[in-house]
């Protein structure tokens, strides 16, 4: 198998238009970490991507009476880009089909190199159709994102150059995984040449479908996949790279939104370039595998995929940088109602300092404050903190990795509902496009009342609402029948701590 691979990538033709990207050592990260971290830097190339080498390699193959009829590609991002530079470079026609949600900067960026951007559905599975349809229709030829042999060898590329830039002592080499091409390729070039070398995976813990395909051996298809890594966001792998990924990938390592954004940050502390959350996950899965195995002196390569981020991604990323790395600490702790208790509870914080607090009048005994603390010494010393806190006979609940706190509660800490009955809480994500809140208004407000309501957009294509509705029981069966058609991915969060404790 390794053989037909490295005998493509050899010959891939991928420096038409793609840099040989450098291998950047990241020294500050290094000496914190005790181990030898380079970045191989695809963030760097024309499009900002690796995806820009598979792409152009499939469609550089392609036999001249295939190339006079034009490609066609579904893709909100990467591919799509990679797709329309490569089409343009060999003077082809280009047709992209994008869901009518990507963000303007994307489909900019590809039309402006040239490609037909076709906007259509709401979603990648949408597009992808209708991708399928306009194929047929016009005789173009589906350049696939991942599963295809001269897309892998196209990424397989990244393999040759790291073997070529590293020719000393070399550990692991960590590559994030959606469908499955880039760690293919790779694997398969440094199998071959470095047996040795570990080539480890790492997928957001919401979008582990290569995982949980390599624990049950065969593709799974994930119900959902998380939207925050959404260039990874692949419900399953592909078929060629699973035959790769089943003889060659020795681990897979999955990591929390909250570890990608602490990555991100890592990642312009050492080189100044900003991610986006798919390009810093295999550091992320770095760390925690630094983490895991206490290891020490290692030498390691971690592949900066790209660096496509919406800008208003940002503010969400800082805010939860700080908890993946572990530098705050979210609590909820119960304080007497009093003159001084606020002063008290500093004094029992000692030093630290105090990110976050909030809280409201509750009644005349307690109040219910929402804190964030610094960390300088990470888990453990959160830990202590707590006990120390038990010990001064503090109620606190740890809220570090409570996803609905961090989400919702934290910006609309405000006091419990008064005279507030069957009030039922759900968390729920939308398509992000125009008119979908709106459709979620219109659809239930003339059932139930709404008691609480927090959305937020987080420069994503989905949108996060938290609401609580008023629900007698005799409408269980009517409002759970409501759920089901409504469409939307829905979590019930009326049993949630960070709910009794501020909202209920």
């Amino acid at each position: 198998m390794l053989n037909a691979y490295v005998k493509k990538i050899l010959q891939a033709r991928v420096y038409d238009v793609a840099r040989k990207t450098p291998l950047d050592k990241a020294i500050a990260l290094s000496q914190r970490l005790n181990n030898h971290i380079w970045l191989k830097r695809e963030d760097l190339q024309p499009v900002f991507s690796f995806k820009i080498r598979g792409a152009y390699n499939r469609i550089a193959h392609l036999s001249a009476e295939v190339r006079a009829r034009g490609v066609i590609a579904a893709s909100a991002g990467n591919h799509a880009q990679g797709v329309a530079l490569s089409a343009a470079r060999l003077g082809i026609r280009a047709v992209i089909v994008m869901p009518k949600t990507t963000p303007d900067i994307k489909v900019s960026a590809v039309r402006g190199f040239g490609a037909e951007v076709v906007l259509h559905g709401s979603a990648f599975d949408d597009a992808s159709q209708h991708a399928q349809h306009l194929m047929q229709a016009e005789g173009l030829t589906y350049i696939p994102p991942y599963d295809d042999e001269d897309v892998i060898a196209g990424q397989g590329t990244i393999g040759m150059e790291i073997l070529q830039q590293h020719t000393g002592e070399l550990d692991a080499i960590f590559i994030p995984v959606g469908g499955g091409g880039l760690i293919a390729g790779i694997a398969a070039y440094v199998k071959y040449v470095r047996p040795e070398v570990k080539i480890i995976g790492v997928e957001a813990d919401d979008s582990a479908c290569l995982y949980a395909a390599l624990q049950q051996k065969e593709r799974v298809i994930l119900d959902q996949v998380g939207i925050f890594a959404d260039g990874t966001a692949v419900k399953q792998v592909g078929v060629l790279p699973f035959e790769i990924a089943q003889h060659y990938v020795d681990d897979v390592i999955t990591v929390t939104t909250d570890e990608i954004c602490a990555a991100i940050k890592d990642t312009f502390d050492a080189t100044r370039s900003i991610a986006e959350p798919s390009g810093a996950l295999a550091l992320a899965g770095l760390k925690r595998y630094i983490q895991q195995t206490r290891c020490e002196n290692r030498h390691f390569v971690t592949i900066n995929s790209g660096a496509n981020m919406n800008f208003d991604r940002l503010g969400y990323v800082t805010e939860r940088a700080e908890i993946g790395e572990q530098r705050e600490a979210l609590f909820a702790v119960t304080i007497p109602e009093r003159p001084g208790s606020f002063r008290e509870f500093c004094h029992t914080l000692g030093q630290r300092q105090i990110t976050e607090f909030n809280y409201r009048y509750s009644d005349s005994s307690l109040a219910q404050v929402f804190a964030g603390i610094r960390l300088t010494q990470g888990a453990s010393e959160k830990e202590a903190l707590m006990a120390k806190l038990i010990e001064k006979s503090y109620p606190v609940v740890d809220l570090s990795n409570n996803e609905m706190a961090k989400l919702h509660i934290r910006h609309m800490v405000g006091g419990h509902g008064q005279h507030v009955q069957n009030e039922r809480l759900y968390r729920f994500e939308f398509p992000e496009r125009p008119g979908a809140l709106l459709h979620f208004l219109t659809n239930i407000g003339y059932h139930w009342n709404i008691s609480l309501f927090h959305y937020r957009n987080h420069g994503s294509a989905y949108g996060r609402v938290l609401v609580g509705i008023q629900v007698p029981e005799t409408d269980l069966l009517a409002f759970q029948q409501f759920l089901d058609t409504l469409g939307y991915a829905y979590w019930e969060e009326r049993d949630n701590p960070a709910y009794q404790l501020f909202l209920n």
